[in-house]
């Protein structure tokens, strides 16, 4: 099966460019950025905080058997809705440091939209770290998730 979100990481440089088109109008795909129940739905994972806004903070927590597995924060530093979100990501309890992420939402026509994201590193190395683990298949199929269940709402 093709996988629908393409990740592009150049030699040599910190960053990746993650693009994904959605049969989805772009009001909606903000949407599953946005709107706490939804992004817990396609994540997977529980939203603790998601304060949208500039300078809002926010916190996903992912438990298995009643024991956290994975959690992430960070602070969102732009948002402008329907258009664009700028914020940190961290990991807990990871040796990756904070990344930098710019996620960019772009109507193609009424009922079909486009997802860019580009994730700054603070070196080559962690990127190409996360590229080793199974990061790829992970997003595509979380993305998956997010065209389904939104498809179910419209």
């Amino acid at each position: 099966m093709e996988r629908k979100t393409k990740i592009r990481a150049e030699e040599n440089c910190q960053e990746l460019i993650i693009t994904r088109e959605f049969d989805l109008p772009v009001e909606l795909l903000f949407k599953a950025y946005e709107d706490p129940e939804i992004v817990a739905q396609w994540m997977g994972t529980k939203v603790i905080q998601l304060e949208n806004r500039k300078h809002g903070s926010w916190r996903f927590e992912t438990s298995h058997n009643g024991q956290v597995m994975f959690s992430a924060n960070g602070v969102i530093l732009d948002f402008v809705p329907e258009q664009k979100i700028t914020r940190t990501f961290e990991m807990e309890n990871s040796p990756f440091p904070v990344q930098l992420e710019f996620l960019e939402f772009e109507k193609l026509t009424a009922d079909t939209s486009k997802l860019t994201m580009q994730i700054i590193f603070k070196s080559v190395a962690f990127r190409n770290q996360l590229l080793q683990m199974p990061f790829a298949n992970g997003l595509n199929m979380a993305h998956d998730r997010l065209q389904a269940i939104l498809s179910g709402l419209q």
